[in-house]
């Protein structure tokens, strides 16, 4: 037989935060209409999010009852530092996409990830990172006239004096 399953680093702590958001949620749910009738507003809401929280319930004691395991590590298999970084650039692109602007903030973003991810030379990641974002740019700006975050980069600008070559 085999023995009882191992409970994984941030396994407890990750339940513990499905249990509280979906209390959180149920309780948003609650303030569409209250619970005045199965019709209202905020009755498929809150079947929905009661379901969520039962469910996060029912996992957190099963995760509670298992012992917790000794051969992974949060750090080395979870949350390697790798892993750390990557989201803390992807919080750091979004919060400055706006005041930047998409090409420069992604510009920054693409080249430090390559060089991290790399750990090639920094011309080597700028030209790669140049590259993409120029190859993104014109396809989404120019063929798909998608409008991105302009900030401080002119492209408007831009874009007149390139339609005005064709």
């Amino acid at each position: 037989m085999d023995p009882k399953p191992t409970r994984r680093p941030g396994e407890l702590a990750f339940t513990i935060f499905l249990a509280a958001a979906s209390l959180g949620l149920l309780w948003s749910a609650y303030g569409i209409a209250g619970f005045e009738a199965l019709s209202s507003p905020g009755a498929v809401p809150m079947a929905t999010t009661a379901i969520m929280v039962v469910s996060a319930l029912v996992v957190l004691f099963e995760t509670l009852r298992r012992p917790a395991g000794r051969i992974q590590t949060l750090r080395r298999d979870i949350l390697p530092p790798a892993v750390i970084v990557t989201i803390a650039m992807i919080a750091l692109y979004a919060l400055l996409l706006r005041p930047l602007g998409f090409i420069p903030t992604s510009l920054l973003f693409l080249t430090a990830m390559i060089w991290f991810l790399s750990r090639r030379g920094l011309l080597f990641c700028l030209g790669v990172a140049f590259g993409t974002v120029l190859l993104i740019w014109l396809i989404f700006r120019m063929v798909f006239s998608v409008l991105m975050p302009p900030g401080i980069v002119p492209e408007g600008r831009i874009v007149a004096f390139l339609m005005s070559l064709f």
